[in-house]
């Protein structure tokens, strides 16, 4: 089973999105960005959906450690924020974001978002 990491602080929208996900995928879900960076050295996720909005380390920051270090920078990332400016979602994309979804989402375009980015890794059409 495919493995999907999901990087939020907020408790509502970690338990939202693991409920939608289970089922389909192993679901790893952590309040912190740090958290995140804790686990994957020893499990490595096919997916991450990371929020932007978080303190300590930003959802861009982590974003960039992920994408500088070769253990990790194959992994799709999907920016989930409840920023909904265009600037931010630009930025995502531009620094290399798989997709970027704007909360509240429905829970259609988080599971067809995955199914969509976990499929191209799976025939090898990832970055």
């Amino acid at each position: 089973m495919k493995i999907v990491f999901i990087v939020d602080d907020c408790v509502t929208n970690l338990v939202t999105a693991e409920q939608v996900l289970l089922g389909h995928y192993e679901v790893y879900t952590f309040a912190s960005a740090q958290s995140m960076f804790d686990l994957i050295r020893k499990i490595t996720p096919d997916l991450i959906v990371l929020d932007l909005l978080m303190p300590e380390v930003n959802g861009f920051v982590a974003f960039r450690q992920l994408m500088n270090d070769k253990r990790y920078m194959h992994i799709p990332v999907i920016i989930c924020t409840s920023k909904t400016d265009i600037v931010t979602e630009k930025i995502s994309y531009e620094i290399g974001a798989a997709d970027f979804i704007r909360k509240p989402y429905t829970e259609d375009t988080l599971l067809n978002s995955v199914r969509k980015h976990i499929d191209c890794t799976r025939a090898g059409h990832n970055r």
